[in-house]
């Protein structure tokens, strides 16, 4: 599911949206939790897969598990937060007798048990990563562990995928199902399932591109970079000085004599000079390049002939032909020709590639929603994106509407239809319907949240918020100042940490 600007349920606190736009990309947001199916649990020794999520809870400074119906799975009762890999599984990694002067510590693994898995091994250890804006996430379906002080790995069933002999097992920076292995001091990339994706023969390892298929720059032994596949087929050979992770259409950025060029896939120049810099190749085959100059940027074309001036402070390709571009501070839309399709005035300008929309962003949050012909078709406050059901959820004024594709109101029934509340306004107070419009909630509210993934809504009165259920039932009276947390989310009495990025809860009371 791909998600737009905002959250897939929880209500902005709009005091906190500047610092909700830097880290939103990064949020993930979980599983949908189904009433009524039986748990399937495996033998007790590997742990179990049921429909339950689990999270990491923090309670009177102290650390434990909690599932998606707000249950406490394991007790608030260690000093280092326990991380949850995939919180569709119950395997749950505990630090513990940590020396922070000497580095040493000890870790276990439990289940929703609280049994000990996966004991064989002296350490376990998910396998952390990052995106470039810092978010973080974990390997989902593999775990790190070491004996006899030499790392392997194993999946969530405890099968072994790499025997305990590698120095380091550790994430390629940004890319999923890709890991990086280090043997006799070089080092190789495999996937989850052990498969190798290059040789261990490199001296470093960087992505080429943003997935596990784009192939790598590698560094040999004499220092020099080449590009490989992620079927281990050479691409470049390793010759260059440096390689940039920019390419397309068979075209490879190159660094020789200390100066970037252009090159074909059979290494033939095609780009030297008139540029300090290349950013990117453009979509369209032999089209050009967005090229930086004198900390600005502009297009040329494969000859070196200059298509876009270098006057831009950023430039990037939208479609095929269309840059969104800033200048001055502000953010529009140019055409190759260097035509303005969309005035240079607004905060932020986002392209949608699935849904083939524009979202431009002023100052106060307001998006103009524009088509791929950049005529506004809807404005709000835009809350979220899914891509996979094909709807936008954009706040207009004081109300909150849902959007497909071809900008046609939908209701909210269309939409979340796994919800058993939907939100209802009625003489300035919020309550909660049915589907078929029934009271279930009456209203008695300043603010509600939607219903999320796991059944449960916010209710806010005089300044603060609490909790219902499922059923509209009231789990927390309003009690609570949330204005210091960006996202109002409750899972029972448990509400979604200050750090988002962390992905825990905690109990508020």
């Amino acid at each position: 599911m791909s998600k737009g600007k905002r959250y897939e349920e929880p209500k902005l606190n709009m005091k906190k949206v500047v610092a909700v736009i830097v880290a939103i990309l990064v949020i993930i947001m979980f599983v949908f939790m189904m009433k009524g199916i039986l748990q399937k649990e495996q033998d007790s020794s590997t742990g179990s897969i049921s429909s339950l999520s689990y999270f990491a809870a923090f309670h009177d400074n102290k650390w434990g598990v909690m599932d998606s119906n707000g249950n406490t799975v394991i007790d608030p009762s260690y000093q280092e937060m326990i991380i949850v890999p995939n919180n569709k599984n119950d395997i749950f990694l505990c630090t513990y007798d940590v020396n922070y002067e000497t580095g040493e510590y000890k870790t276990k693994v439990l289940n929703s048990k609280n049994e000990m898995i996966f004991t064989q091994y002296d350490k376990v250890e998910a396998i952390p990563n990052q995106d470039v804006n810092q978010n973080l996430w974990y390997e989902e379906d593999v775990l790190k562990v070491q004996k006899n002080g030499k790392y392997g790995m194993i999946n969530f069933e405890g099968k072994e995928i790499l025997q305990p002999e590698y120095e380091t097992i550790e994430a390629v920076a940004g890319i999923k199902n890709a890991i990086l292995i280090q043997k006799d001091g070089k080092y190789g990339v495999v996937d989850k399932e052990g498969k190798a994706m290059t040789d261990i023969a490199y001296t470093e390892i960087k992505p080429l591109g943003k997935d596990n298929k784009s192939g790598y720059i590698v560094k040999d032994e004499q220092g020099k970079y080449g590009i490989i596949d992620y079927s281990k087929n050479q691409v470049l050979p390793n010759q260059y000085e440096g390689i940039e992770a920019v390419y397309g259409n068979d075209l490879y950025v190159v660094v020789e004599a200390g100066k970037q060029k252009l090159i074909q896939k059979d290494g033939t120049e095609v780009l030297k000079d008139g540029f300090d810099k290349i950013t990117a190749i453009l979509k369209t085959s032999g089209a050009g390049v967005i090229y930086q100059k004198a900390d600005k940027f502009g297009v040329m074309d494969l000859t070196g002939k200059v298509v876009i001036d270098s006057t831009y402070e950023s430039l990037k390709e939208a479609k095929s032909g269309i840059f969104i571009a800033s200048k001055d501070g502000k953010f529009g839309i140019i055409d190759m020709a260097g035509q303005e399709k969309l005035p240079f005035q607004y905060q932020s300008i986002t392209y949608q590639e699935a849904a083939d929309f524009y979202v431009a962003e002023d100052t106060s949050f307001q998006a103009n929603i524009l088509d791929n012909n950049f005529a506004v078709k809807q404005t709000g406050i835009l809350i979220q994106i899914d891509t996979d059901k094909g709807y936008m959820e954009l706040k207009q004024g004081e109300d909150y509407k849902y959007y497909n594709f071809r900008f046609e109101e939908k209701s909210q029934t269309d939409i979340l239809s796994n919800n058993t509340l939907f939100v209802s306004k009625k003489d300035g107070k919020y309550g909660f319907v049915d589907k078929n419009g029934k009271v279930i909630v009456d209203y008695l509210y300043d603010d509600v949240t939607s219903q999320n993934s796991y059944g449960f809504a916010g209710i806010k009165k005089d300044g603060k918020w609490g909790s219902v259920d499922s059923k509209g039932s009231v789990v927390i009276e309003p009690t609570y100042n949330l204005d210091n947390y960006l996202l109002v989310d409750f899972i029972g009495r448990w509400h979604l940490g200050q750090d988002i990025n962390m992905n825990y809860y905690n109990q508020l009371d």
